[in-house]
């Protein structure tokens, strides 16, 4: 072996160390994030598209491992919809991977198994990429799935966040033209941001509201303002995945009023656990908020809502 070849080599192994040192994605314990992905569960005789979208939360720190419970979500296999029953998991290696295993229920009430591992991607500043293979078990059939999800965790932005300085209430804006649900003019130049076009006489919109992920401690309240031209109201539900004709179930926690254009509505998440919140007028219009206690309030504003992605 000559002397340029060992110096490729060595250069080679050591820039790959490099930049698996950097993709690390960034979990921590005690944090909220959710997991949306698509793909295919596969049989020898078929292929069925399959979803997830599940909300996680992390408790305990082992090493570079870190536990976490499954507080909401579905799955799908075509139309069929299972929801979580009992499911637990682990980042591993410092989120390089992500191990499920547990229970769904279908419809019906029939137990399912799942048994799926992940493996990190690619990361940015909001999210991180991983790929899954595993198993969704049920009565008739053993599925292998094969699935791209985006893991996306609610960070700390609080320069964002928009508060009553007297008595400290979150500010949701609903932004113009939310009511329609998206043209080519949604796309926006690099370096704007959703905040520096709300003052605009003809904003381009990057999402439906100011923020569309928030954490709070239950028995917080928020103020949510209509900015749009047209009225609005807030339910929360769960959502239907591939029924256009009936999106969300509402589960009777929050239902607000007709919001008025230029008029407000507080609105108080009581309980604990996951909500949806959606414009039953103009489903494609999503909030999701996660309750739990002895945190500060977080804020992310990426989801698959906004436009542009």
């Amino acid at each position: 072996m000559n002397i340029t070849l060992v110096g490729f080599l060595t250069v080679l192994v050591i820039s790959s160390g490099y930049f698996i040192d950097e993709v690390f994605a960034e979990v921590s314990q005690n944090s909220a994030y959710l997991l949306e992905g698509s793909g295919f569960a596969v049989t020898e005789e078929i292929i069925r598209n399959s979803e997830l979208d599940i909300g996680i939360s992390s408790y305990q720190q082992s090493g570079s491992s870190i536990d976490f419970l499954i507080e909401d979500g579905f799955i799908t296999l075509d139309n069929e919809d299972f929801v979580i029953s009992e499911i637990e998991g682990k980042f591993l290696r410092e989120g390089r991977y992500i191990r499920i295993n547990g229970n769904i229920e279908s419809i019906g009430g029939f137990d399912t198994t799942i048994s799926f591992f992940g493996r990190l991607i690619e990361e940015s500043k909001d999210a991180s990429i991983y790929g899954f293979t595993g198993r969704i078990t049920t009565l008739d059939d053993s599925y292998k799935i094969i699935y791209t999800s985006k893991l996306s965790q609610l960070t700390k932005v609080i320069e964002t966040a928009e508060t009553n300085p007297e008595e400290e209430i979150l500010t949701l804006r609903i932004l113009p033209g939310s009511s329609t649900q998206g043209v080519a003019s949604s796309y926006i130049d690099s370096g704007e941001t959703r905040e520096s076009r709300l003052g605009d006489a003809n904003p381009l919109r990057l999402g439906y509201f100011s923020q569309d992920r928030i954490t709070i401690e239950p028995g917080t309240t928020i103020t949510l303002v209509n900015n749009d031209d047209v009225s609005h109201s807030i339910l929360s539900g769960k959502e239907n995945y591939g029924d256009r004709h009936n999106p969300f179930t509402p589960d009777g926690r929050i239902s607000t009023v007709e919001i008025m254009p230029g008029e407000s509505i507080d609105i108080t998440f009581d309980e604990m656990g996951f909500y949806r919140l959606y414009d039953p007028a103009y489903p494609w219009m999503k909030i999701v908020a996660y309750s739990f206690s002895d945190v500060d309030n977080l804020i992310l504003g990426t989801t698959k809502n906004q436009q542009g992605n």
